[in-house]
């Protein structure tokens, strides 16, 4: 009786340990992974030593040691907090907040982002988490206001909330369709800034 019940809790634990694996091997690569903010790029949305969890199949999750992707649920909006690939070291992933498309004319002047000529007024783009004002700095390409930049063919224009501390678009230019890896969802460690991203 003892051997059998012995029997019965190992092959419970294999079972249980195996579905773990299983799971975690799905899981990871197709559907929520966890990232560590590791600079101020983001401040204050994001803070060096968050750690958030990244929506991957929302964008549609890459298939590992291919250059498939499944489906999508939908496309990157303006405003979504994205991670990617680094264009200039496939090594390192970066995020930063979507901008713009492809097609779009880029010009920061004054501190705002305009699109096509159009400021972006939306809360989200000229109001930080604090509600202090978020101004854009010219840097790199857009060293001098009145410089415009087109966004090419399945690009995406990014750019860091604390723009002037941020390795971006500005810097090294487009963040290329195939890089994406997914949507930002939400700050979950340290437990008193654990909340939902805009």
């Amino acid at each position: 009786m003892k051997k059998e019940s012995k029997s019965q809790l190992r092959e419970w634990t294999e079972a249980l340990v195996f579905a773990a694996i299983i799971a975690f091997a799905l899981i990871r690569p197709f559907i929520i992974q966890a990232f560590k903010i590791p600079t101020g790029s983001m401040r204050p949305t994001l803070v060096e030593g968050d750690i958030i969890l990244v929506n991957k199949f929302i964008y549609g999750a890459k298939v590992p040691f291919t250059k498939l992707n499944l489906p999508k649920l939908t496309d990157p909006k303006r405003g979504d907090i994205i991670v990617f690939i680094y264009p200039e070291n496939p090594k390192k992933d970066f995020i930063k907040r979507l901008i713009a498309f492809e097609g779009e004319t880029v010009e920061i002047k004054d501190g705002t982002i305009y699109i096509d000529g159009k400021p972006l007024l939306d809360k989200l783009f000229t109001r930080n988490i604090d509600g202090t004002i978020r101004y854009y700095y010219n840097r790199g390409d857009f060293e001098e206001d009145g410089f415009k930049i087109i966004v090419p063919k399945g690009s995406y224009f990014v750019l860091g909330d604390n723009s002037a501390a941020s390795l971006d678009s500005r810097f090294w230019g487009f963040v290329p369709r195939s890089n994406l890896l997914g949507k930002a969802m939400l700050i979950y460690w340290p437990f008193n800034r654990t909340r939902m991203l805009k």
